[in-house]
């Protein structure tokens, strides 16, 4: 086994102009003038004809402090504008291609994968197989099917069964949008998460449900919107808004307009404790409290629901 370091734009003479190849831009970490650097345990291959680099064997491609690890890296050329043949314009390198044990490492995070193609371009990053991974500080955002980073918009897409966590916090859905900041100590954090389909946020004493969600993780607040629903233990509250404080696990269910422009009604499920050596609870189990008490507020003007309404 053998290893080749090689500096694009050296080697390969005018392969590859620094302002081109944005290989370590992935996670927004600008290269400037930097060349890029490839190094391989099995070779670097130029195939000219299909105008292409491949290198082979525990690859990683640096530029900056930035750096892209695969077992095999890919990267497509094109001819540049008044060049031929790597003469006078020189070329472009388009499209980054990473086979086997992803991992891109910048002093902003880590994103992990088993295969990720960057489109140079337009500075997209999509990475696919098992345990998609994009760590921000302490931030997680995790996905089934794919992981995007779009550089230009510093905004991460997870598909399915996608999840953002901080710490003890976490959103859940079969879509997230994450949206990428600087913090006060000059590394990147995720500020916001727009969450659709099938949405859980869950407290350490309740679980929120919901069709969509916003998650603004600097104030630990999430919003939610659509078919609602509010489970502590065996309580139910149901409604159409919702906005959950996970700092102080504190939840307000609120009623969404009805068709006739009124504010519709909020409403609950709650089954009681049982009092030590009661007997067996008779049918149906005691009457539940009335809407629009305890957690779920009511709206000036409104009579609670009527008690024993069941959940919409």
């Amino acid at each position: 086994m053998w290893r080749i370091v090689a500096a694009l734009g050296t080697v390969f003479a005018l392969a590859v102009p620094p302002a081109a190849a944005q290989i370590g831009g992935i996670l927004g970490q600008g290269g400037g003038d930097k060349p890029v650097e490839i190094i391989a345990d099995d070779g670097i291959e130029w195939q000219q004809d299909t105008k292409t680099y491949i290198a082979r064997g525990n690859a990683h491609a640096s530029r900056g402090e930035t750096t892209i690890y695969a077992d095999t890296l890919t990267a497509y050329y094109r001819e540049g504008k008044g060049g031929r043949d790597g003469q006078g314009g020189g070329t472009e390198i388009f499209r980054v291609v990473a086979d086997g044990k992803v991992r891109i490492v910048s002093p902003q995070g880590e994103t992990i994968g088993d295969r990720g193609v960057y489109e140079v371009d337009r500075g997209v990053f999509v990475l696919t197989g098992k345990d998609l991974r994009l760590t921000s500080g302490t931030d997680v955002v995790t996905a089934r099917d794919s992981l995007e980073y779009w550089e230009q918009r510093q905004l991460a897409v997870a598909r399915g069964a996608a999840s953002a966590a901080r710490e003890d916090k976490r959103i859940r859905a079969d879509t997230l949008t994450a949206a990428i900041g600087n913090d006060e100590k000059g590394g990147q954090q995720v500020r916001r998460v727009d969450a659709f389909g099938n949405v859980t946020v869950a407290t350490a004493t309740e679980v929120a449900r919901s069709d969509t969600g916003v998650y603004n993780l600097e104030k630990g607040v999430a919003t939610l919107r659509g078919k609602v629903r509010i489970t502590r233990g065996q309580n139910q509250l149901n409604g159409e808004y919702a906005v959950v404080d996970l700092n102080s696990g504190v939840s307000r269910l609120l009623p969404a307009p009805g068709r006739d422009g009124q504010p519709g009604r909020v409403s609950g499920l709650f089954v009681p404790q049982e009092s030590p050596g009661a007997g067996p609870a008779t049918p149906g189990g005691a009457p539940p409290a009335a809407a629009g008490t305890g957690p779920s507020p009511v709206m000036p003007g409104r009579k609670p629901a009527p008690a024993g309404r069941s959940p919409r």
